[in-house]
């Protein structure tokens, strides 16, 4: 599946500028095109990974660069201002051979949180590709007025956008960690999930597809709130005498490959999920198994 990349704020340029380092360390080709939105230089300037022409300044007469703080309602401001100047930056790129959207901000603070919401609804109008939010929770410690920016941006963004993955900070942050020093396990947890589930149905070997972005789309379709769960087991290799004499435990290894499907899937279910929910009460669900084809037992896919 080809998205086109948003990260709007310093949160959702953080995690955008995330996802082109984890595509290109992978190999995968799920990131079709990227742009990093702010209101201030310096946290366009820390980025990494997203070129410096695909990184947009907007608001400098109101901000002169400096960014706007918690303002949630200065974002959405600036944003209605400059609506035209970011919807031509986005035209210029195209959607050519495109997907969907994902337009990834922190519902906390005041940029993305303010900004994110009317950039979805114009995104909505101007295109025919789905238009995703991934939404970062602030921290309790955070303090209550980025409790309340989030409180106002999900009740808004969720509404704009065709389905919103929320990513809660308190829900991965380790004992007597902040949330500045987190960031950069935060953030690769977050792509590490999302990139399994962008980077289906774009492997190399087109025999190996199987969910194609046809099936992700029709899983998010009617809107809401999705939450991603991830578990993962090393294989051991074959050693070379097994590959040459072949094994006679072939009944009891494609047990075992059941028995590794269906606890991979329990286990990601049961363990940390982007944001805590009761998964029964989940309209739709998908699972996605990634893996050497001959470890991806049938059997234990449909169990």
């Amino acid at each position: 599946m080809r998205i086109f990349v948003i990260g709007y704020g310093q949160a959702g340029g953080r995690v955008a500028d995330s996802f082109l380092d984890f595509a290109k360390r992978t190999g995968q080709n799920f990131v079709a095109r990227a742009l990093a939105i702010n209101t201030a230089t310096s946290d366009l300037m820390g980025l990494k990974n997203i070129p410096m022409e695909d990184r947009l300044l907007i608001g400098e007469s109101l901000t002169k660069g400096h960014g706007i703080g918690a303002d949630n309602e200065l974002g959405a401001k600036v944003a209605t201002e400059e609506l035209y100047t970011i919807q031509s930056e986005i035209d210029e790129r195209g959607s050519y051979k495109v997907d969907a959207f994902l337009l990834i901000a922190g519902l906390g603070g005041g940029t993305g949180s303010g900004g994110a919401p009317v950039l979805a609804r114009r995104l909505k109008k101007l295109y025919e590709e789905p238009v995703y939010g991934l939404g970062i929770l602030p921290s309790k410690d955070e303090g209550s007025l980025y409790s309340l920016n989030a409180a106002r941006s999900l009740v808004t963004l969720v509404n704009e956008v065709d389905n919103l993955f929320l990513f809660d900070n308190d829900a991965w942050k380790k004992g007597g960690e902040s949330v500045k020093e987190a960031f950069a396990d935060i953030n690769n947890e977050i792509v590490r999930r999302f990139g399994l589930l962008f980077g289906a149905g774009e492997a190399n070997e087109v025999g190996q597809m199987v969910v194609d972005a046809a099936e992700i789309i029709n899983t998010l379709k009617g809107g809401g709130i999705s939450s991603i769960g991830y578990a993962a087991e090393e294989i051991a290799s074959e050693g070379i005498l097994k590959k040459f004499f072949g094994n006679k435990k072939g009944n009891v290894e494609k047990l075992d490959s059941v028995t590794r499907i269906t606890s991979l899937v329990r286990r990601a279910i049961a363990g940390r999920l982007t944001i805590p929910c009761d998964v029964s009460t989940a309209e739709k669900a998908l699972i996605i198994a990634a893996g050497p084809p001959k470890e991806l037992s049938r059997k234990g896919i449909e169990r």
